[in-house]
Formats: C-alpha cells, sequence, structure tokens
C-alpha cells in the first residue's frame, strides 16, 4: 500500500470516519479553531472523510476551554469536533510534518485569521502551485477584494455587521440569536463547498481554491429583508413570532401559560382555520381576509379572533385541534423539553461519544440514510493522535520524543 493510500484510509485508524461513508478515503487536513472551520470539518467527518486536527501544542483549539458543560469538555468543542483526529504540531517548527500531510491530503481547511495563511504559504495560491488538485477551503470574517478585507470577525462582529441582531431586534435593540448563525453559515457554505469541488475533480482531475466568508453566508441568508432593501424599498420587519409577509402567523398564550405558534401559509389553509377552528366560515371571503394581502393589512384583527380561541386551551390541546384542522402549529419550548424531544430521542438524533473527559451527548446532523451511518467516533483529546499519524508518515519513536522534547509537538 503506498503512503498517501494508508494514511487516507479511515478504517486504519481509531477515530478516523467509516468505510461505509460516501466520502472514505478522503483525507482532510485542518488547521481550525472556535466554530465555523471545525463545523465545516465535523461534517466532513461525518460523511466518513478522515479529518486530521491540527492544533497547537499549548492548548490547542481554544475551544476546548470555553467552558467545562459537557461532562468536563467544552460544549463548543464537544459538538463540532467529533469523529477526528488531533495532532499537536507547532507549524513553524515542524513545517515538514505539515507539507508531508499536504502532500497526502485532499482537502486543506483552514480558518487562520487575516494574511496569515500567505505569509505562511499555506494559501491556496501558494499550495496548489505545488498540488493543482489540492482542494483548498479558507473560511473567513469578510473574505477578499474588500476595504474589510484584513478585519478579524468573531460570530457577534459579522451578525452585527450584516444586520442580523437588526431584523432579529431593532436599530435600536438589536438582538443577537441565540445560536452562532456566522459560524453555522461560514461551515455550512464551506462544506456543501468542498463537496462541489470535490465533484469537479472527480471530472477535471483538478482542485479549488475556496473562499468562503461568513459576512456572504449571513448576507445570503437575509434573504427577503435584503432583497427588498435593494430594490429601494423598506422591508417590514415585524416583531417578535411574526412574519413581516404572512398572516396568521404568530404565538399565542394558552391557558396553561405556554405559547403556541401557528402559520397560514395559503388561502386554502386560512379557509380551513376559519371553519374548523375560528367557526366562522364566513371569514374565508371576507374581503378583509380572504387574500393573504388582506390579511397582513388586517393581522392585529385576525390575532385577536385566533388568540382568544387558542387562550381557552391548555398547550396540548390547541396543538392537537389545530392538528385535526390540518393548521401547522408548534410548541414553544425550553430547552430542557428540546433536549429530550421525542421526535428527536424516538429517531435516535442524540448520540453518545468518547470525549478526553468522560462521553458526551450530542446532536446528530442531517441525514438519515440508507446507504451509510453516521460514524459515531470519539472527541479527541489534544494530541491524541500524534504519534500514531506520525508513525505512519515515517517517523520512529525516537524522532517522536525528541520532537515532543523540543516543543514542535
Amino acid at each position: 500500500m503506498s503512503a498517501r493510500s494508508e494514511l487516507a484510509s479511515p478504517a486504519a485508524v481509531n477515530g478516523g470516519g467509516t468505510t461505509g461513508g460516501p466520502l472514505a478515503g478522503v483525507l482532510v487536513v485542518s488547521l481550525e479553531q472556535a466554530v465555523s472551520a471545525p463545523y465545516c470539518t465535523r461534517q466532513l467527518a461525518d460523511a466518513g472523510a478522515r479529518v486530521i486536527k491540527v492544533e497547537r501544542p499549548d492548548g490547542g483549539d481554544f475551544a476546548r476551554h470555553f467552558d467545562t458543560y459537557a461532562n468536563g469538555t467544552g460544549a463548543h468543542f464537544a459538538w463540532v469536533n467529533r469523529n477526528k483526529q488531533s495532532l499537536t504540531l507547532d507549524v513553524k517548527k515542524g513545517r515538514p510534518i505539515l507539507d508531508a500531510l499536504l502532500q497526502r491530503a485532499d482537502v486543506f481547511v483552514h480558518n487562520l485569521v487575516p494574511g496569515a495563511a500567505a505569509r505562511q504559504g499555506l494559501d491556496g495560491a501558494s499550495l496548489r502551485a505545488r498540488r493543482p488538485e489540492l482542494i483548498v477551503c479558507e473560511i473567513s470574517g469578510y473574505g477578499t477584494g474588500g476595504p474589510y478585507d484584513e478585519r478579524k470577525a468573531y460570530d457577534l462582529l459579522v451578525q452585527a455587521e450584516s444586520g442580523l441582531t437588526t431584523v432579529t431586534g431593532s436599530l435600536e435593540q438589536p438582538i443577537k440569536p441565540g445560536i452562532s448563525v456566522a459560524d453555522i453559515a461560514g461551515g455550512m457554505f464551506g462544506y456543501a463547498s468542498i463537496l462541489a469541488a470535490l465533484l469537479q475533480r472527480a471530472r477535471t482531475g483538478t482542485g479549488a481554491t475556496l473562499e468562503v466568508a461568513m459576512f456572504d453566508g449571513v448576507a445570503d441568508w437575509m434573504g427577503y429583508p435584503l432583497v427588498v432593501r435593494r430594490h429601494g424599498h423598506e422591508p417590514d420587519l415585524a416583531a417578535g413570532m411574526t412574519h413581516p409577509a404572512i398572516s396568521p402567523y404568530d404565538a399565542y398564550p394558552t391557558a396553561d401559560k405556554r405559547l403556541v405558534t401557528v402559520s397560514v401559509q395559503n388561502d386554502r389553509e386560512w379557509a380551513k382555520l376559519a371553519s374548523a377552528i375560528l367557526g366562522q366560515p364566513e371569514l374565508a371571503t371576507d374581503p378583509r381576509y380572504a387574500t393573504n394581502a388582506a390579511r397582513v393589512e388586517n393581522r392585529a384583527d385576525i390575532n385577536e379572533l385566533l388568540g382568544a380561541v387558542i387562550a381557552r386551551h391548555t398547550a396540548e390541546s390547541a396543538v392537537a385541534l389545530l392538528h385535526e384542522a390540518g393548521i401547522a402549529c408548534a410548541t414553544v419550548n425550553a430547552l430542557d423539553e428540546v433536549a429530550e424531544h421525542p421526535q428527536l430521542v424516538g429517531r435516535q438524533r442524540f448520540v453518545t461519544v468518547p470525549a478526553p473527559h468522560g462521553p458526551v451527548s450530542v446532536p446528530l446532523a442531517p441525514p438519515v440514510s440508507d446507504a451509510w451511518q453516521t460514524p459515531t467516533q470519539g472527541v479527541p483529546a489534544l494530541g491524541q493522535h500524534t504519534d500514531e499519524i506520525l508513525r505512519e508518515l515515517g517517523y520512529d519513536d525516537a524522532v517522536i520524543a525528541r520532537l515532543r522534547s523540543e516543543g514542535t509537538i
């Protein structure tokens, strides 16, 4: 077996993916930290790729130490780093090791600070000049080619700069969504872009340099309000749980102090709601409510009518009533309810995997496939696979010991 195929084989190493996944045999090397790039490479690992996470010897990915909530492991780190291998490496001292890995890699991912990759010759142009078949995915805050190129960018900053916190709250009182939306956008667009590049390379034999900006991702996800504003209009940014262009679409209090959300997407559904829920079938053809545009105009009236009905029910009975009528609805859940949600539990969408300080329970991402199973290997300890990887590269134990004593690994 060649050195390249031996290193790329996910079955050869504990924690290195699964031979049954669609990306089995794909070797990913990543210089990553925090969420955006690790989330991208976790998707690749879940699909069967072997992901080698290169970390600093003096502490590694700083997300390891954000907290200890996941049974002693940082919750962010546990979430986005399963199914990977950890290699500790001082990239400057141990550059030959990194170069040897990149010589064998199919994909290189990084989210280094602006300019750092180019200074170290780790940018796409430099790496692909030597290996045109390599796929390089560079995840950054703002991309290149504009006045913000050199700005550092964390999730909060991109959410603010993109207007997301404004449309979620207001300009006077911006509200940050409770999850890392910008980081997740960067990770998901990175993942999708790498899959596309792998398909192209299968046809052409040529890799690609992929520039994935978190700012671009969130700007795309801004969708409706951004498109409306680009065309010279001011979007109606309805507050709370409402929708600027749909009615009824809101959360309504129940008799047991819960909230039930209702979404009516078309006139047929409105007719069902008017008859089965409101008990006023004539409202289906009332010109004040017959069309969605009219319902949006008279949103307050509709909310009063629907709210009065739902307020007479518990959340459970309101959902049952709405569901029976064919009206889309849901309860507003607390986190403890989501953590034990019967749909997630029933479909086994949580998995427990090994982690440095004890097993952690993490959610599984889509898809559920009939062709492969998502691997459930562990969250790696810092440097857990260093010796193993170096031996595969041809380093003997004496050299590995010396490299460790010098602080290279």
